[in-house]
């Protein structure tokens, strides 16, 4: 297919508030930032909500005290309104599906799910992002994964409420796109769909961060990802693609250890946290290639700016210009969308 520059000029535009500032920092200056740079469309991040409830309130708000996160919830729908802005998901839903029938870890999942919901009414949106499972508890059978997931969505349908699966690259089970996009096909239930994400993509199938070229060192890399990039575009319906994620990454200064770190986490996971700047800012990915995969398969809908950028070392940045950081963002996208079209 064909990408026209034409047919680019609607793409929606989105900013993840987990991408800018920290948890820390007062929701209504993200807001501002993110509004000013012209972005249509906010992933409201829990960590954001919960650190504005707790702020709201003069107290630590524990994650499943969901009354008082609706009610905060109520107020950000508010604040997102009136800078201009909508909220296009909430974010981010882990650990969800794989869990064993009967266990605390399944119980927990499907109290926190039910409580989410009752966020993204509170909120105002109508979508939910759940990143493949990355517990070492998980169960491999990708048709139990699939039915947690039908379940989960069975739970958002009476709401029309759409759940947007992504693969996480350090996933224990569902790492890749094509992994996510068969058990969304098992799931066989039309509000679902695929969040993907340049970084989740090129970081998984063609990147390596344990690496000294930071490459995955395998014979055929490239035509191997030239031709999942193909089988994307030729396979996955554009319909079931809800969201496209983007972000490039810093190749590591040191190779990182290929152990899981003392919380557990793989090391696609660690470099995912910190090293992921905007497009055409110090990262190596083929972020353009991804992209346009993507948009082959026809997709036209909202791009979103996901970055967790802490420099090329990886180190916390200072924020002090978050306006001037989202708009370097918005012209990222920009350009990027000016090197996928063809014409």
């Amino acid at each position: 297919m064909t990408i026209s520059k034409s047919s680019l000029n609607s793409i929606p535009t989105c900013y993840a508030t987990v991408s800018i500032g920290t948890p820390n920092t007062p929701l209504d200056q993200k807001l501002s930032a993110i509004a000013e740079a012209g972005f249509q469309g906010i992933e409201l991040g829990f960590p954001d909500l919960l650190s504005f409830a707790s702020r709201n309130y003069n107290k630590e708000v524990d994650a499943q005290d969901f009354d008082t996160l609706c009610d905060a919830g109520r107020k950000v729908s508010i604040m997102v309104e009136e800078a201009g802005l909508t909220i296009v998901m909430l974010q981010p839903f882990a650990n969800f599906e794989g869990w064993e029938e009967g266990s605390e870890g399944r119980e927990d999942a499907f109290r926190r799910a039910k409580g989410w919901i009752r966020i993204m009414q509170a909120v105002g949106t109508d979508m939910l992002q759940v990143g493949s499972t990355d517990s070492p508890h998980a169960l491999s059978s990708l048709d139990h994964l699939a039915a947690d997931l039908r379940h989960l969505c069975d739970l958002l349908a009476p709401h029309k409420f759409r759940l947007a699966y992504e693969n996480w690259c350090w996933a224990t089970h569902a790492p890749d796109w094509k992994d996510v996009w068969e058990i969304v096909q098992k799931v066989d239930r039309p509000n679902i769909g695929l969040c993907l994400d340049t970084f989740q993509t090129a970081g998984g199938e063609w990147a390596d961060p344990t690496t000294a070229s930071g490459l995955m060192e395998k014979e055929g890399l490239e035509k191997q990802f030239r031709t999942s990039l193909m089988r994307l575009a030729e396979t996955v319906p554009r319909e079931k693609i809800h969201i496209l994620q983007i972000s490039d990454a810093y190749r590591p200064q040191k190779p990182l250890d290929g152990k899981p770190d003392e919380q557990g986490l793989r090391p696609r996971g660690r470099w995912s946290s910190c090293l992921r700047p905007v497009p055409f800012d110090g990262g190596y990915l083929p972020v353009v290639d991804v992209a346009k995969a993507v948009l082959e398969t026809g997709f036209r809908d909202w791009f979103s700016m996901e970055v967790f950028d802490g420099g090329p070392d990886g180190g916390d940045q200072e924020w002090k210009d978050m306006k001037g950081y989202a708009k370097k963002a918005m012209k990222a996208h920009e350009r990027l969308l000016q090197e996928a079209a063809d014409s």
